[in-house]
């Protein structure tokens, strides 16, 4: 699988309400996880916000959102909190472009096995923009 750049919302509660408009607007195949469905340690108040959506449409086109924790390094702005996400299998390639990224930046989560059996991580580049790598079954 080649590497893909996706665009990545992030909402502060409203993120399931959200994702279910977007797939009425582009069609496809929308599937979510709540942060305790992910096996994500968060407060009992945030457990069934969304740590992860995803909307396909049939023409290929990727949207991806979550509700934003009160952790992380970034604060919230309504209407202005997107995130990057790079995502694929080539393991060398996407923990090199995590590397780029974090230097000189802040890494908010190291790449590392996650939850779900990827390899995962979140940084925020030295110009304030909010990374976050996927590798599919990777590990580190």
């Amino acid at each position: 699988m080649k590497s893909k750049l996706n665009p990545y919302i992030t909402f502060k509660g409203q993120a399931q309400e959200a994702m279910e408009f977007y797939k009425t607007v582009f069609g496809g195949e929308l599937t979510m996880s709540t942060f305790k469905s992910a096996g994500m340690p968060v407060e009992k108040s945030q457990e069934e916000k969304l740590m992860h959506a995803m909307l396909v449409a049939d023409n290929d086109m990727t949207l991806m959102a979550s509700d934003v924790p009160d952790i992380g390094g970034a604060d919230y702005v309504k209407g202005t909190n997107i995130s990057i996400s790079l995502s694929g299998d080539n393991e060398d390639e996407l923990t090199g472009y995590y590397n780029k990224l974090v230097d000189g930046g802040k890494a908010i989560e190291p790449l590392k096995k996650a939850p779900w059996g990827d390899t995962f991580g979140m940084c925020i580049d030295k110009f304030g923009m909010f990374w976050m790598v996927n590798i599919s079954g990777g590990s580190k």
